[in-house]
């Protein structure tokens, strides 16, 4: 279960997320968000990430920049990955890609029901509710094991949107997603990180992630 911890904007908290075992921190630049991060808060969430764990994925998270402007941000402020959100195109994940190879998609099923993985050439997809960073959850049921839509999307994604530790574990049983990304549920207040949380978040993350593969393997 690859487990991102996005919204950072303070080096401890990236320094924690990647101690504890998590696959990727991210980082939101967009002045709509209460997570909005500065570049010098962005240099310095990846720099403490890196010098934790070499392995860790870096992602810089944008839903207004245009693509090639943020892919060339993301290339001199050291990230790993771009994340695009929201209402780009394949020519936009093209520029970007020119510049940063590695680009994630992520959008919601009201913007884009009838999406499925790698359509617009994307490293990796992630599915958020329709307000992202608002901490409302949605509905899961399309996600079901029989739904056409988890043939379309594979096992390789992201699912976010109103998880936190208290319900990732259930959202991980029915959605089977590869992968889950947290902000707002690991927060004490708007933008504002707690360390219990992140610690619990990842926890019962891998824990779900464990049981599920287990009743997997009982039912094979």
């Amino acid at each position: 279960m690859y487990v991102k911890i996005c919204g950072l904007r303070d080096p401890a908290h990236a320094t924690l997320a990647a101690e504890l075992g998590a696959d990727a921190v991210g980082v939101v630049m967009s002045s709509r968000s209460s997570r909005h991060a500065s570049v010098d808060d962005a240099r310095a969430v990846v720099s403490a990430a890196r010098s934790t764990r070499s392995d860790i994925d870096t992602v810089l998270v944008v839903n207004t920049l245009p693509a090639a402007e943020a892919a060339r941000l993301a290339v001199d402020l050291g990230f790993d990955v771009l994340q695009l959100h929201g209402e780009y195109t394949a020519d936009d994940v093209a520029a970007a890609q020119a510049l940063l190879p590695r680009v994630w998609r992520a959008t919601s099923l009201v913007g884009a029901p009838q999406l499925y993985a790698g359509e617009l050439n994307e490293e990796r997809l992630l599915l958020d509710g329709a307000t992202p960073g608002s901490g409302d959850t949605w509905d899961l049921s399309p996600l079901g094991s029989d739904s056409a839509l988890r043939g379309r999307i594979g096992t390789d994604w992201l699912l976010a949107g109103g998880l936190s530790p208290d319900n990732v574990a259930a959202a991980i049983a029915l959605a089977r997603p590869g992968g889950v990304d947290v902000s707002s549920g690991v927060e004490s207040a708007a933008g504002h990180k707690h360390p219990d949380l992140i610690s619990r978040f990842i926890a019962a993350a891998r824990a779900a992630s464990a049981s599920t593969d287990e009743s997997d393997t009982l039912h094979e």
